[in-house]
C-alpha cells in the first residue's frame, strides 16, 4: 500500500512539474508580446495622431482596396473549397485531391504571387496565348494586376487560401459521424447536393469559423502579396501601415500604430457582421420538406483548372523564367534555355532560410508536444490568436519587445519572432490526432510502471510519427513564408528567400526573381517529401520488423 502511494505521489509530482514546464515554455513565447503591444500602441492614444490620420489623403482609398480584396478573396476561397467538397466528397477523387494538396500548400504566398504575376500580367503567359491567336505584337493596355481596387490580389488570395480551407475541410469531413450522415442521406434517396444543403452544410460551416477568420485576417494584413500584385498608388492599407511603421519619422510611426488599431477594429466589425448574418439566416431557414430529387452530379470543370491548373502553371512559369535566356513578347516559349540564372543566383538567402526554418521547427515541436500532453487544453484558443489577428499590430508589438530587450537584428530575436507564427499552425495540425489517440494504450503502459514521460517518448509519440512529421513540414513551410517577422526582427541583417524574392519583385531581373521564387518553393517541398516518406522508411526499418 505504501509503495503504491509513493508511486502515485511521484507520478503526481512529475505531472505537476511537466504542467508548469509546458506553461512556462509557452509563456516564454507569448508573454513578451504583452508589454510589446503596449509600447507599440501607446502613441496611438493621442488625439492629434488620429487627426493626422484622418486628414491623410491615402488611407481611405487604401482601406477600400484592402476591404474589397480581403472580403472578396475570403468569400471566393470559401466558395471554391466548399464547391469542390460538394462535388467530390466522398469518393475516390476526394482522396486523390487529398494526396495532391500538399504540393499546392507547399507554395509560399510570395512565390505564388510572383508566378501569378507571370501568368496574368499584360505581358504574361495568358496574353501570349491570346497573341498567338490574335496576332498581337505588343502587350495589351490592360490592367490585369496591380489594379487600384485590389481585384487581382483578391483573385490570387482566393485561389491560394482555398487550398488551406480544403485542408481544413479534409480534417472536418474525416469524422465518422459526417461520413455516416452522408451515406444515410444518399441511402434515403437524397441527392448529393441535397445532403450537403440540408444536413452537412449547417454542421460544417460553424466548424469553419476560425479558419475563415484566419483567412480574413491574413487578407487584411497581407504585405508581400500586396507588394507584388496589389495596388501601388495608393497601396493597400496593410502596405501603407508597414511603410509608416518602418519610417524613421516618429510621427509616421505613431500614425502607423493608430492605423494598426483601425485594421484590428475592421476585422472585429467584419467578423461580427458575418456572425450576425449567419445567426439571422438560421431564423429564416426552411425545414426540409422531404422532397427527393434525381441524383445529378453537376460538374464545374473550371474549378479543377483553378485548383490545379493555376498552381501547376505558377510552378511551370517560374521554372521557364529561371531557365530562359531571352523571352520577349509575344513569344510563347523562351528563345534559348540556359542555367546562367541559376549560376548567377545568390544562395545565401537559401542557406539562411534553411537553418532558420529547421531551428524554429525543432524548437517548437517539443513545446507543442508538452503543451498537448500536460498543458491546459482549454486555453488552446489563446494560442490560435496569431492566426486570427491581423499581423501588423502583432509585428509592431514584437518589434517593440525586441528593441527593449536589445535583441533586434539578432538570431535569437529572429527565431523568437518566427516561433509566434509557427506554433499555432503546428498545434492546429497535431491537436486532432492527439485527441484521437487511444488513451487505453497510455493507461496500459503506465500500469506497467512506466512514467508518463517515458510512455510518451517510447510509445505515444512514435505512434504519432506521421502527424508529427506533418506538423514539422507545415511549421517549416510557415517559417519559410514569413516576410514581416523577418524584416522587423532581422533588422535587415538576415536575407531569406522570401525577403529576397519580394525585394527583387520591385523591378529586378525576372530570371533571378524566378530562381529565388523556386528556391522558396523547393524548401517546403523538401519538407513535405520528408514528411511523406520518412515515416514509411522508419516503419520498414524498425527493430524486429526486417
Amino acid at each position: 500500500m505504501a509503495k503504491t502511494l509513493r508511486f502515485a505521489l511521484m507520478h503526481s509530482w512529475r505531472d505537476q512539474f511537466m504542467f508548469g514546464l509546458a506553461i512556462a515554455l509557452v509563456a516564454l513565447i507569448f508573454m513578451p508580446l504583452i508589454p510589446g503591444l503596449f509600447w507599440a500602441m501607446l502613441p496611438a492614444f493621442h488625439l492629434f495622431v488620429w487627426q493626422v490620420l484622418w486628414v491623410d489623403s491615402q488611407w481611405m482609398q487604401a482601406l477600400l482596396a484592402t476591404v474589397l480584396s480581403a472580403s472578396i478573396g475570403t468569400t471566393l476561397a470559401f466558395l471554391f473549397a466548399i464547391t469542390m467538397a460538394m462535388q467530390l466528397y466522398p469518393g475516390r477523387r476526394w482522396l486523390q485531391l487529398r494526396q495532391r494538396l500538399p504540393i499546392l500548400l507547399a507554395i509560399p504566398h510570395a512565390a505564388f504571387a510572383i508566378g501569378f504575376f507571370f501568368l496574368v500580367a499584360p505581358s504574361g503567359w495568358l496574353s501570349r496565348l491570346v497573341a498567338l491567336l490574335s496576332g498581337w505584337v505588343m502587350p495589351p493596355n490592360w490592367i490585369t494586376v496591380q489594379d487600384s481596387y485590389g481585384l487581382s490580389l483578391a483573385l490570387a488570395l482566393a485561389i491560394k487560401e482555398s487550398w488551406f480551407l480544403l485542408w481544413v475541410l479534409f480534417a472536418v469531413l474525416s469524422e465518422q459521424e459526417i461520413t455516416r450522415q452522408m451515406t444515410i442521406g444518399q441511402t434515403l434517396g437524397y441527392s448529393r447536393s441535397q445532403v450537403w444543403r440540408i444536413i452537412l452544410f449547417p454542421q460544417v460551416l460553424p466548424r469553419m469559423g476560425w479558419p475563415l477568420a484566419a483567412v480574413l485576417a491574413y487578407g487584411l494584413s497581407v504585405v508581400d502579396m500586396a507588394i507584388i500584385i496589389g495596388p501601388t498608388n495608393p497601396p493597400t492599407f496593410a502596405v501603407l501601415i508597414w511603410q509608416w511603421l518602418t519610417n524613421p519619422d516618429e510621427g509616421l510611426q505613431a500614425q502607423g500604430s493608430a492605423a494598426s488599431l483601425v485594421l484590428l477594429g475592421l476585422l472585429l466589425v467584419m467578423v461580427a457582421l458575418v456572425r450576425f448574418v449567419w445567426q439571422q439566416g438560421l431564423h429564416f431557414r426552411r425545414y426540409p420538406l422531404g422532397e427527393r430529387f434525381p441524383k445529378q452530379r453537376s460538374r464545374v470543370p473550371w474549378l479543377n483548372l483553378l485548383f490545379f491548373g493555376v498552381g501547376y502553371a505558377v510552378i511551370f512559369l517560374l521554372l521557364l523564367w529561371s531557365l530562359a535566356s531571352g523571352w520577349f513578347f509575344p513569344a510563347i516559349w523562351p528563345e534559348t534555355i540556359t542555367l546562367m540564372s541559376w549560376l548567377q543566383a545568390d544562395f545565401a538567402p537559401f542557406q539562411t532560410s534553411l537553418w532558420l526554418g529547421l531551428a524554429v521547427c525543432f524548437l517548437c515541436l517539443p513545446l507543442v508536444l508538452f503543451w498537448l500532453e500536460w498543458g491546459p487544453q482549454q486555453f488552446n484558443a489563446l494560442l490560435y490568436l496569431p492566426l486570427i489577428v491581423p499581423a501588423l499590430p502583432l509585428m509592431a508589438g514584437q518589434y517593440s519587445a525586441l528593441l527593449h530587450l536589445h535583441l533586434d537584428g539578432s538570431a535569437t530575436g529572429l527565431i523568437w519572432s518566427h516561433l509566434l507564427w509557427v506554433l499555432p499552425y503546428m498545434l492546429l495540425t497535431l491537436v486532432g490526432p492527439y485527441r484521437a489517440f487511444d488513451r487505453r494504450i497510455m493507461t496500459t503502459t503506465q500500469a506497467l510502471g512506466v512514467s508518463r514521460f517515458m510512455a510518451c517518448l517510447r510509445v505515444k509519440w512514435p505512434m504519432l510519427r506521421r502527424p508529427i512529421m506533418a506538423a514539422l513540414a507545415i511549421g517549416f513551410a510557415v517559417s519559410i513564408a514569413q516576410y514581416l517577422p523577418t524584416l522587423f526582427a532581422g533588422g535587415g541583417r538576415f536575407d531569406t528567400v522570401t525577403t529576397e524574392a519580394v525585394a527583387l519583385s520591385a523591378g529586378g531581373n525576372r530570371r533571378i526573381l524566378a530562381v529565388q521564387a523556386l528556391l522558396q518553393i523547393l524548401l517546403p517541398l523538401m519538407a513535405f517529401a520528408c514528411a511523406a516518406g520518412l515515416p514509411t522508411w522508419l516503419a520498414r526499418h524498425r527493430k524486429g520488423l526486417h
